[in-house]
């Protein structure tokens, strides 16, 4: 179910581990998402077309009023609208000031893949991530072979 149209305090959220699913994972890899979706409610969201704000709202209300059990993230690597669902986990932990495990994973090519926090958030701070490049400056090549974007030209 869209995480934007659910009530807020749903009997099923209750004490619910709850799996944050961005629609296009959902379609492109079922196999994954339905082993992801065993024994969770899930709720997809698509922030190319939802307010990231009302995003982290819906979270930030359904943490507080549903007090569910565990939320992990599961979206697409390499999209900036799926990093967004990521962020908005993060701060709806942050101002609810929520006490549950928050788990982030992402697939590339089909495989899951588990984040930290901390890596979602560093994703927000460019000029960390610059560092990040010149100390790392391999890191390029892995770049060059998921992102598609810089052959488009």
């Amino acid at each position: 179910m869209k995480l934007v149209e659910t009530w807020v305090k749903a009997s099923f959220l209750k004490r619910a581990s709850l799996l944050l699913l961005s629609e296009c994972a959902q379609d492109i890899f079922p196999d994954v998402c339905k082993k992801f979706a065993e024994r969770r409610v899930v709720l997809t969201s698509c922030p190319e077309v939802e307010n990231a704000e009302m995003i982290m709202g819906k979270l930030s209300a359904i943490l507080t009023c549903s007090n569910p059990s565990d939320l992990t993230v599961l979206t697409m690597e390499g999209s900036p609208h799926c990093l967004t669902l990521h962020a908005a986990a993060n701060e709806a932990m942050f101002i609810t000031k929520a006490s549950i495990p928050l788990n982030h994973f992402v697939i590339l090519e089909g495989k899951v893949i588990e984040v930290s926090a901390e890596s979602v958030r560093i994703a927000r701070y460019l000029h960390l991530v610059q560092k990040c490049i010149q100390r790392c400056p391999d890191i390029l090549e892995d770049l060059g072979r998921h992102s598609l974007e810089h052959r488009c030209r």
